[in-house]
């Protein structure tokens, strides 16, 4: 339904966007993530045809945004992250008015926004000036516009900044919603939100691909770090300068806490490299005279992963399995 192939983007000297390639298929609701200045905005804009890439290719639904522009316009829904609305209409006048630049027939537009308004919950607010709305409803109703015209493609450009928590849990409540019906592109910096909704992710960074898969899968991998909690029977010190000897552990942290019996040590660390090393890290720790209790992997999260791929600094927190 979208595929982006070799994708890039040049003012002057400066490249934004770099050899981009990605595909989201037919009712996938795709996380497109990246730091600031990564080049989201821009891909999004070229996405929707508003910039022209300097290289690569776009299709849409099997149209190509440069040379078939208003055929692939027409499957396209797109929510900037500054919703554009005119706070001096109406919820129903303004959305049909939406349907009418989409090039509907007024009985159409008008068909077209009633089902779009129960379909966000703007039905009660249809009589409603825009201007008297509150912030997560005025989100509504740039969804509410985004739909109309019944696209194949949403493009959504953070559609839940500045909303409270429950009205976040709405919008994406309302974005799970077009999951094996229409394909979306939702770019957000809330990530709990896109391992919440989305059903695949691409990461960028600087331009590039950094990473893409399946949410669960990238929090598996976090490319080659394993995250791992260490439990041993010991004298603190020695686990603690064993394990800035080992090749590959990282990012050590914990606190020891004395037990009736013996010192008992929990902590939790990066290990580079498979089940290998961590047999090897094992092993090393039994032959330094300690007693090891526990080594169990724990999942990071989605945020984790992210600074991983995009700085190679991540820090997990997660619980152990």
């Amino acid at each position: 339904m979208i595929q982006v192939k070799g994708l890039s983007k040049r003012f002057g000297d400066t490249v934004l966007v770099d050899g981009l390639s990605f595909e989201a298929e037919k009712g996938e609701i795709l996380g497109f993530l990246g730091p600031n200045g990564a080049g989201k905005t821009t891909t999004m804009r070229m996405l929707t045809g508003f910039f022209p890439p300097s290289a690569g290719e776009i299709r849409l639904a099997g149209h190509d945004v440069l040379e078939e522009p208003r055929k692939a316009r027409s499957k396209l829904g797109y929510l900037p992250e500054n919703t554009p609305l005119y706070p001096e209409m109406r919820v129903s006048e303004y959305l049909t008015f939406a349907g009418r630049v989409k090039g509907l027939c007024t009985k159409k537009a008008k068909a077209q926004a009633g089902r779009v308004m129960e379909q966000t919950g703007l039905a009660p607010r249809k009589g409603q000036l825009i201007n008297q709305l509150s912030k997560g409803f005025r989100q509504r109703v740039g969804l509410a516009q985004a739909l109309m015209g019944d696209p194949q493609v949403l493009i959504l450009d953070e559609p839940s900044v500045g909303l409270d928590p429950s009205q976040i849990v709405e919008i994406r409540e309302l974005i799970k919603g077009f999951a094996g019906e229409k394909t979306v592109v939702l770019s957000s910096h809330i990530l709990a939100e896109v391992a919440a909704t989305c059903t695949k992710v691409v990461i960028i960074n600087q331009g590039r691909l950094a990473a893409q898969g399946a949410p669960d899968m990238l929090v598996k991998t976090g490319g080659s770090r394993q995250n791992l909690k260490i439990t041993c029977l010991g004298d603190p010190q020695t686990l603690e300068d064993l394990l800035k000897k080992i090749k590959g552990v990282s990012r050590v942290r914990g606190n020891p806490a004395p037990d009736q019996e013996a010192t008992t040590i929990s902590l939790n660390l990066h290990l580079e490299g498979g089940e290998k090393a961590r047999a090897e890290l094992a092993r090393t720790i039994v032959e330094s005279g300690l007693e090891l209790v526990e080594m169990t992997p724990f999942t990071a999260s989605l945020e984790e992963v992210f600074i991983q791929f995009v700085t190679g600094r991540g820090e997990p927190e997660g619980e152990a399995l």
